[in-house]
């Protein structure tokens, strides 16, 4: 079923000296032994990683590569040059997904790429690595995991941890019982760098000639080209990205949904915080051209344990009172009987941890992208470390918190909602964050505003807010055509 239009790309000006060679359109079945071909799309950042992982893996071929600027390919391809060992070169994926001779494609694009370009791949017959998150929104997570049901696709996610025996583990003792209930499941994803703090202002401009900007947006709506999007930045803008929440984040809340027992979805979300940085370039202060929130407080309700999820990206640099605060990525456990956190249970009262014993812990073989190729051998989805609804429910945490926080209003920064008093931990958070924004840019919170999001309940079966028509919206987004996540897959 092709659902895609192909467009005419020539690409002997790519090719020319960079040792790409014209797709084969010619396809074969492959047996238990044969090697598997796999293409790389979006090869700019995390994609240089998706080349080195499946490039000499026994059983392998990395046949193809596929991304929208022309100067990225090129250079990309040159390592197989060097070695003679030419690759087939794409700019748009539509004609990557045309070739039969492809098994699987490995995604990692702009989010606002990932599913819809899954979802092609799997009605192209291909199967699919996506890196993190799965998808740009609440709608089209759920689009991938039915088109990797109906076309029966192995569907692997970039979430790693998940290939982690020491998380399997960490999970496990939550799930024995052994310290009693889970009240918290806390996660940190606080990073410094790359546009945690400032982005600045970036001019609208004519897209450089080896871009294909049109493809670039994909379904993203029309808009001026300028250089705080092409080629990181775009993390930090909602029609994009999403924010950090579900960039670093979405690894963090992938482990932190996994370790509650039975948790798919919550039945409520709340997020608050900012975006505050360290450059003004005479625009208002504390604010640069970015608009995800570089301080973000999430907490869910699972219907018992909470998911509290602390991001600060005002780390690791120090600020106007001197001091470097801390980069935090990670997860804790609070239970009732005490914590695990770093492999091991601290009794409440005690700082002296103690091992967690003997646990019998069962995974599919290999890391994340040996476990995929192994998988995409045995046609067992079951082995998957991440398989693709796993994928789209930790992603979907990412997006309800977004949305809380996207549909929220400045409040002075003495308010205190309810939510703070849920659990001691919820509290530390926020304190937290006020310390950092004030130690660092000098902004005392108490004396200015954050953005507080509504409390929203949610239907985790239907997949739907309750009572709330603003927030059903932002489950999907309107497309751009012909980029569009279909209703049907």
């Amino acid at each position: 079923m092709k659902v895609f239009t192909r467009r005419d790309f020539m690409k002997g000006s790519i090719a020319t000296g960079a040792g790409l060679v014209m797709a084969s359109p010619f396809s074969r079945v492959r047996g238990a032994n044969d090697d598997i071909r796999v293409a790389v799309v979006g090869i700019n950042g995390r994609g240089g990683s998706h080349i080195g992982a499946f490039d000499g893996m026994e059983g392998v071929r990395l046949a193809a590569l596929c991304d929208v600027d022309k100067n990225v390919l090129a250079g990309k391809a040159k390592r197989f040059k060097d070695r003679d060992t030419p690759v087939e070169g794409y700019v748009d994926i539509r004609e990557l997904l045309e070739n039969k001779s492809i098994d699987a494609i490995s995604i990692a694009t702009t989010n606002h790429w990932h599913s819809l370009a899954t979802i092609w791949a799997c009605q192209a017959g291909k199967d699919v690595y996506v890196e993190k998150p799965c998808s740009h929104n609440i709608y089209e997570g759920r689009k991938c995991v039915e088109a990797a049901r109906k076309y029966k696709r192995i569907v692997q996610h970039g979430t790693q941890s998940r290939s982690s025996s020491g998380w399997a583990k960490q999970v496990a003792a939550v799930a024995s019982g052994k310290y009693g209930k889970l009240l918290v499941s806390k996660a940190w994803a606080s990073k410094n760098g790359r546009g945690r703090w400032s982005i600045g202002f970036k001019e609208h401009k004519e897209p450089p000639e080896n871009l294909d900007f049109n493809i670039w947006l994909g379904p993203a709506p029309k808009q001026p080209y300028h250089e705080n999007i092409v080629h990181y930045n775009w993390h930090w803008f909602w029609d994009f990205g999403n924010g950090e929440i579900g960039n670093q984040g979405v690894h963090q809340m992938d482990i932190a949904r996994w370790a509650i027992p039975g948790g798919r979805l919550p039945r409520s979300v709340i997020s608050m915080g900012g975006r505050w940085v360290n450059s003004t370039e005479g625009h208002k202060p504390f604010t640069d051209q970015a608009q995800t929130p570089n301080c973000q407080l999430t907490v869910m309700d699972f219907g018992g344990p909470l998911l509290v999820f602390e991001v600060i990206g005002l780390v690791d640099r120090a600020g106007v009172d001197g001091k470097k605060y801390p980069r935090k990525v990670g997860n804790e456990f609070y239970l009732e009987e005490g914590v695990i956190k770093g492999g091991k249970f601290y009794p409440n009262g005690s700082d002296k941890g103690e091992d967690l014993g003997d646990i019998d812990v069962k995974m599919g073989p290999g890391d994340i992208f040996e476990n995929f190729i192994h998988c995409m051998r045995t046609r067992n989805r079951r082995e998957l470390h991440a398989g693709v609804n796993k994928a789209h429910l930790s992603a979907a945490c990412c997006h309800m918190g977004n949305i809380s926080y996207r549909l929220g209003e400045q409040v002075s920064g003495r308010t205190r909602p309810d939510v703070l008093d849920k659990h001691e931990e919820v509290a530390k958070s926020w304190e937290t964050i006020q310390q950092t924004v004030k130690g660092t840019l000098g902004l005392d919170l108490s004396k200015s505003t954050y953005n507080l999001g509504p409390m929203l309940k949610f239907n985790p079966r239907k997949e739907k807010f309750v009572g709330n028509a603003e927030a059903d919206k932002l489950l999907t987004r309107p497309y751009r055509a012909p980029f569009i996540v279909p209703e049907n897959v």
